[in-house]
């Protein structure tokens, strides 16, 4: 009778398992059904306004997944690529259906550079004799710079713009490891290597305040001489506006001539139709950027058999497998091995936006870039940031090219190793070791002893050694002039051009045409590198519990206290020597 019991229930739970998954596969193709009809049913109208809010993440290269699952589970991230938006601009120059643009955004979610060269492409269009308005209730820093690219410029009413300059803040842990009895023991090379600095000291050192001034200093006075050409203001009057705060309000922002009207934005709407020849009781065709680009125009169609690979390396550097977010040897080199193979691939151009990591990644994919420059012509392109390990990869290109405010340099290293002495000593905690030779040995119970410091430190000093050499045999330098200008010091784009670390101001397009010349080719299209291919597995190994974790973390300890906790809890993760930029400089 038990057994029958059983077996009836056994029967009974198997179809009621099944029927759930029947159900969840009904809502899956539903989801996928709903999800491919409303890409269908974008639509781009004659006389229509193209719409930049540039809201989502924007990443040199963000390649959108062909997996339905992804966007049904939420692995296709709310991002944007750099390369899409700037490919979308230039179609909507020639795009007799786009009759201008409208930039609306409370705060552009993209770097500096990445900025600066999406602005660019702006004022190219603007050549064409298309319009270029701008809209927003309020403007920080980043988004004015963005927006003033505009023909015209206008804000709410009891709006406000956040104008002040740049400025830079990094928090210190010092008195944190002293209080807590968890310190990070640290080894390193480069006086202005200032990633450690903040486990050091309880204040910024005088080299490392000296570094971050020169660098946003460059950066600033590439915005102002943006804004100042065109707002047709001197770069006095844009930096008197800055030092007193003369855009504070709607009514300043117009006497100062850095906005055109304060209206509402049905006001807004009504002069864009205005622009457009339509009357104020006509709709508005308006299309978002990422609408416009789901409809094929993220991409310059070509016909070209000739290729030049583009091989974005964007995020920290690894030693492992790599992703989209993070370099690792593996992915990259990879990747550069598939584009040298392909015949039809004349020349190559690395697109580096990394604050480094790993040293020995670095070298693995500098020593298959040093094989490829062998048989290709090879040209770096710099974003946001190519510092350290990002400018280990890059210093032995036929050609640097960096953006004016592209952060890089940073040629130093360090070695960065917690310790619980002091903690474990004050909660009870005796730690004893039993070895079987009297080698240096760690633990992070014990102080670090003399021994294993000077190993440690040997071990820094022979990778700071290789990295000038590395660069001295790129940039056709000796090593003492490199070491001038190393000691993980950061310069500007522009600083770099002028101590020697790139060799001309461009952007990626620029990159890419050079490459094309090196090739001696005229006619080619652009492939770009690696593919993101994420297994099954990989996608579910980490959700949702992983992403409910950080959203916790933020809740709990707040946006400013979550940033801490992150910091200290890279710099525990970390493996081995490091080339990497400072965690932590938001400039704001």
């Amino acid at each position: 009778m038990n057994f029958l019991r059983n077996l009836l229930a056994s029967i009974l739970g198997t179809f009621i398992t099944l029927g759930v998954i029947l159900v969840l596969f009904i809502l899956i193709i539903s989801a996928m059904a709903s999800s491919v009809g409303a890409i269908e049913s974008v639509e781009l109208k004659n006389n229509s306004v193209l719409e930049l809010k540039l809201e989502s993440l924007v990443k040199d290269y963000a390649p959108k997944s062909d997996d339905p699952f992804d966007k049904f589970f939420g692995f296709d991230d709310d991002k944007i690529g750099l390369n899409s938006i700037i490919n979308a601009i230039e179609n909507a120059k020639e795009d007799e259906n786009i009759k201008g643009i409208s930039i609306t955004t409370l705060g552009v979610n993209a770097g500096i550079a990445q900025t600066q060269a999406i602005r660019n492409k702006l004022l190219e269009f603007k050549e064409t004799g298309k319009f270029i308005k701008a809209y927003a209730d309020i403007y920080d820093q980043k988004s004015y710079y963005f927006s003033s690219v505009a023909d015209s410029i206008f804000m709410n009413p009891v709006g406000a713009i956040d104008f002040k300059g740049l400025s830079s803040e990094i928090l210190f842990y010092k008195d944190l490891e002293d209080k807590t009895g968890v310190k990070m023991e640290v080894i390193r090379h480069g006086k202005y290597k200032s990633a450690v600095e903040p486990f050091l000291y309880n204040e910024m050192s005088e080299d490392n305040r000296n570094q971050i001034t020169t660098f946003l200093k460059s950066i600033w006075d590439e915005m102002v001489v943006d804004i100042s050409n065109s707002r047709n203001k001197t770069i006095e009057e844009i930096n008197n506006i800055a030092d007193n705060l003369l855009v504070r309000n709607a009514k300043l922002a117009i006497e100062n001539n850095m906005i055109d009207g304060a209206i509402y934005i049905d006001e807004y709407n009504d002069k864009l139709k205005l622009a457009l020849g339509f009357s104020i009781d006509e709709d508005l065709n308006k299309i978002s950027i990422s609408d416009y680009i789901s409809l094929g125009k993220g991409r310059v169609i070509s016909s070209a058999s000739n290729k030049i690979a583009v091989i974005y390396a964007q995020g920290e550097i690894i030693y492992g497998k790599g992703d989209e977010n993070l370099i690792g040897q593996d992915l990259i080199i990879k990747a550069i091995k598939k584009a040298r193979k392909d015949k039809k691939v004349k020349a190559i151009v690395l697109r580096v936006n990394s604050p480094g990591g790993s040293a020995l990644a670095s070298e693995l994919i500098l020593r298959e870039l040093e094989l490829t420059k062998k048989e290709l012509p090879l040209v770096v392109s710099m974003g946001n940031v190519a510092a350290s390990g990002g400018y280990y990869l890059a210093c032995n290109a036929d050609r640097i090219f960096a953006e004016p405010t592209t952060i890089t340099g940073s040629i130093g290293v360090f070695g960065v190793i917690p310790n619980f002495s002091k903690l474990a000593n004050t909660i009870g905690i005796n730690a004893e070791q039993v070895r079987t030779n009297k080698g240096a040995d760690y633990s992070i119970f014990e102080p670090m002893t003399d021994e294993f410091r000077l190993v440690t430190t040997e071990g820094v000093e022979a990778v700071y050694t290789t990295f000038l050499k590395r660069v001295a045999k790129g940039r056709n330098m000796t090593v003492e002039a490199v070491d001038s200008i190393a000691q993980g010091r950061v310069w500007s784009g522009v600083d770099a051009l002028n101590n020697g670390l790139v060799d001309e101001l461009g952007n990626l397009d620029d990159a890419i045409l050079y490459a094309a010349e090196l090739a001696e080719i005229t006619d080619y299209k652009v492939r770009n590198y690696p593919s993101y291919n994420v297994d099954f597995e990989d996608r579910f190994s980490s959700f949702p519990f992983m992403k409910t974790k950080e959203k916790v973390l933020i809740e709990e300890l707040g946006e400013a206290n979550y940033k801490i906790y992150q910091t200290i809890k890279q710099f525990s993760r970390l493996e081995g020597i490091q080339a990497r930029m400072p965690y932590v400089i938001d400039i704001k």
